[in-house]
């Protein structure tokens, strides 16, 4: 079916994706797509605090957000802000019950969510306009699916996040730019997707050794992230760069596009690193590149997710649900330390 653009209608435009900060990052592309094919649209993002910190200040987008610590109350004061507006189009571009709730409480001409495939927890209980279905497809690709539904052909893949003088300054004061920088975000959202310490400490002295470089431990606040960066730095041979729990997501970001490589497992740090156009090797066993990987960076992944379903569950990786993880002891185990240092040398060896 031909999908008519419809830029004589369309003047404001909603978005609902709260979470996560990977998923965050995916939408930035398709308001740049939007901006670009309905220049004089208004565009509204609802999104989550912790993602807001990240995304502040991105041009052309005003930010309502909301609080999932205040419950319900988080809800009605969405309902209240935004209760005298009706949008010509809403892009509910979360599935997950909390994101559905939000989006129930917006009023828009036009509601536009997922397939009945991805639909999940009565998502598509108030929407009358479905993206088109893939059996197979990258997060962004499907979030990209959004824009192609209000008829717009020409895509944007661009990651305007903003930076402040400050956040400039102290990634000034941590990048040497006499050297090379390796940044290294050793954590994800789930332990059993993150790879050991002895074997980051190993790549640690690796790049040290091999390219003279800076290694940059990251990490957020949280205590056993800065355990764990702590842990590397210990069993690293040479002196490595430890701010875990000192920066915040736009410093990181600012650290990101001044390095000159990021190695990280699936994870929000992953894709910051891909929106700041900076290679990074993705370390992929419990989740697949192909979904879920850094989206300009995705040749230079380790990806052991295929051997993952064979060795683990005793079953191919196209018997495994789309999106589903391998979330097992020892998934990460089979990401050598050799297979990591390829890929290094094909980015720095340059």
């Amino acid at each position: 079916m031909k999908i008519k653009k419809m830029s004589n209608k369309i003047n404001s435009i909603c978005i609902v994706r709260l979470s996560a900060i990977g998923d965050a990052t995916h939408v930035l592309p398709v308001i740049a797509t939007l901006q670009k094919n309905y220049p004089n649209a208004k565009i509204t993002w609802v999104i989550g605090t912790l993602e807001y910190k990240l995304m502040q200040g991105l041009e052309g987008v005003d930010f309502v957000i909301y609080d999932k610590k205040k419950g319900f109350k988080g809800y009605l004061a969405l309902r209240k802000q935004l209760k005298h507006i009706t949008f010509d189009a809403l892009l509910h571009m979360q599935y997950s019950f909390r994101g559905n709730i939000a989006a129930w409480m917006i009023k828009a001409k036009t509601r536009i969510g997922f397939d009945k495939q991805r639909s999940r927890e009565l998502h598509g209980l108030r929407i009358n306009k479905r993206i088109q279905a893939f059996e197979k497809q990258h997060v962004l690709d499907g979030f990209m699916e959004f824009a192609i539904a209000l008829g717009i052909k020409e895509k944007a893949y661009q990651w305007n996040i903003t930076t402040s003088d400050k956040d400039k300054a102290f990634a000034a004061g941590v990048i040497d730019k006499d050297k090379t920088n390796v940044i290294i975000s050793p954590c994800s959202s789930n332990k059993l997707r993150n790879w050991s310490n002895k074997n980051y400490a190993s790549i640690c002295d690796y790049v040290i050794e091999k390219y003279g470089a800076q290694v940059i431990l990251c990490g957020s606040p949280n205590p056993f992230e800065k355990q764990t960066a702590q842990q590397i730095e210990k069993l690293a041979k040479h002196p490595v760069t430890n701010i875990a729990g000192k920066d915040t997501l736009k410093q990181l970001f600012a650290m990101m596009q001044a390095a000159d490589l990021v190695i990280s497992p699936d994870s929000g740090p992953m894709h910051i690193a891909n929106a700041a156009q900076t290679p990074v090797i993705g370390l992929h066993g419990a989740t697949t590149t192909k979904r879920s990987g850094a989206y300009s960076f995705q040749h230079l992944a380790v990806d052991c997710f295929e051997q993952a379903a064979k060795e683990i569950l005793k079953k191919p990786a196209d018997d495994i649900r789309w999106g589903g993880q391998i979330i097992a002891e020892g998934v990460m185990d089979l990401i050598t330390v050799d297979a990591v240092k390829e890929k290094i040398d094909e980015v720095l060896a340059k």
